[in-house]
């Protein structure tokens, strides 16, 4: 497959993550990021066609005679991108519309968790605001309240307040007609990522995300601060269960769909006292932060790893990973979860530490170059700092180390990445 033109959709650290891959790939000859940012700017190149702009990708696809269209995000799966660039030959790395439901309807995810009795939180659906006060008895706090639309890994409300919970409750109906309540799970989240197509699938090395904003959990949820790889609570045994109870079933019921699922299909877990998995989300596609530490663990080529997974012929892929570990921190605006400064100037974001075994760099998110000249910040998640070492306590100090030689006026990142494993 020498020579092959790719297409990266997206902006974020993911998709520097992906295309920073791509290019260690033997496989691939020549990068398109649309729209990207910074960072995948000096490797590929960069075009001005947002990730929502379904139309132009498939134009853009076809104007650069791609042959394989990786899609980051999940709102242009949502809407249909996958189905519109098979229409035309081009291979995607991505699940249909349909498949893509399973991220785009949370209701949709769980009625199939349920048909398939795969293991997951119990549900309440409420659509009349006089059901809230007998739905909160039901479940015992701290409540999850849920809408059933893309919301960026943001759109879950998890409280212990009762009049939180009925406020997001009454807002979710108001706005959708229908909210869902669903039941707390206590644990321990991990994450997996799987790479799938009808003919079979692939588990990335399991990572864990923080999700709030502040050292020890604290704070709102964002879209992630940090993760490391492999989690050490995604136990031999506890990945085994995963891949029985929950993987392989929803692996089985993708690929006989009437278009097969050809794509990631990211599995969030919360792993109880008991080593038991069960599912918080399916996603749809790479999680964000999570690419930045599996990714490099990946000894295979890049490139025809996903291709063969578009093309419906992964089970005839070997795919190799580097026994290492891998830490990633974010650096975040000043604002960040809330309303971030953007447009400030960025010093330090070509810092890379190279000591043999562990080596740590950068990997940007929303950075942009400014009129000027420079490089500038342009949303919340700004960049992150990533070591790769032979032990995960090497990996995250080597980290550290280069974001601490990074600066941003107001900017922030928490402190105490993999503390749960450390």
């Amino acid at each position: 497959m020498s020579g092959m033109n790719v297409l990266v959709v997206g902006g974020g650290g993911r998709e520097h993550a992906l295309v920073i891959g791509l290019n260690e790939s033997p496989s691939v000859n020549a990068i398109h990021i649309a729209p990207g940012n910074a960072g995948t700017a000096s490797l590929g190149l960069n075009h001005q066609v947002e990730a929502g702009d379904v139309d132009g990708l498939v134009s853009l696809s076809q104007h650069l005679e791609v042959d394989l269209v990786i899609v980051g995000p999940e709102g242009p799966l949502v809407a249909g991108l996958a189905d519109r660039l098979r229409e035309v030959g081009i291979s995607c790395f991505g699940p249909h519309s349909a498949g893509a439901e399973l991220e785009g309807s949370k209701l949709h995810a769980k009625k199939i968790m349920q048909e398939l009795k795969i293991p997951t939180a119990g549900l309440i659906l409420i659509e009349n605001s006089e059901r809230i006060e007998e739905a909160l008895n039901t479940f015992s706090p701290p409540w999850v309240v849920k809408r059933d639309v893309l919301a960026g890994g943001k759109g879950v409300v998890v409280t212990e307040s009762r009049k939180e919970a009925n406020e997001a409750l009454s807002y979710g109906i108001e706005c959708d007609g229908f909210v869902l309540l669903e039941e707390f799970l206590s644990g321990e989240e991990a994450s997996v990522l799987v790479i799938m197509d009808e003919s079979g699938y692939v588990c990335l090395p399991p990572s864990q995300d923080h999700k709030r904003v502040g050292d020890g959990d604290t704070g709102p949820n964002t879209g992630g601060m940090g993760a490391y790889a492999p989690a050490p609570i995604a136990t031999s045994a506890v990945m085994q269960r995963a891949i029985d109870e929950i993987i392989e079933p929803m692996h089985h019921y993708l690929r006989n769909q009437k278009i097969p699922y050809r794509g990631c299909l990211y599995v969030g877990l919360m792993i109880d006292e008991n080593s038991a998995p069960k599912v918080v989300e399916y996603n749809v596609r790479f999680g964000d932060p999570e690419t930045q530490v599996t990714v490099p663990l990946i000894a295979s080529d890049l490139g025809e790893l996903l291709l063969s997974a578009a093309e419906g012929r992964l089970s005839k892929f070997d795919v190799e990973f580097h026994n290492y570990s891998a830490a990633t921190i974010v650096l975040a605006s000043e604002g960040y979860p809330a309303t971030s400064k953007i447009g400030r100037e960025i010093f330090g974001y070509d810092t890379k530490l190279d000591e043999g075994q562990i080596q740590a760099f950068v990997h940007h998110a929303g950075t942009g170059i400014s009129e000027a000249g420079y490089v500038e910040s342009t949303g919340g998640r700004v960049l992150a700092a990533t070591g790769i070492a032979p032990d995960l306590d090497s990996a995250v100090n080597a980290a550290y180390e280069v974001i601490e030689s990074i600066k941003l006026d107001g900017s922030h990142y928490r402190f105490d990445i993999a503390y749960r494993a450390l």
